[in-house]
């Protein structure tokens, strides 16, 4: 998955990390900026890119990382392990 995703968001900073503490839920992709609410999804694959990606633009838009509904986050929602205060 890290090729794949690397490839379709070449502008977006993605490191790979051995371990992330979500075992139960492998392949586990997070999400932080400075001063924003971070977020962690578990059961992530290739076929989760479409979402990611919208996810990435709608976070890098909002001021602190929050939504007031879920939704928008797409199939993500149902993969978020955790979102983490700022």
């Amino acid at each position: 998955m890290l090729d794949a995703a690397q490839a379709a968001m070449p502008d977006v900073h993605i490191e790979a990390i051995d371990c992330m503490s979500g075992c139960t839920r492998p392949q586990a992709v997070g999400v932080r900026a400075a001063g924003k609410v971070a977020y962690l999804f578990g059961d992530m694959s290739v076929n989760d890119l479409d979402d990611l990606q919208r996810f990435l633009s709608l976070y890098q838009a909002s001021p602190d990382g929050r939504f007031e509904d879920a939704r928008i986050l797409g199939d993500l929602r149902l993969k978020a392990l955790a979102r983490i205060p700022g």
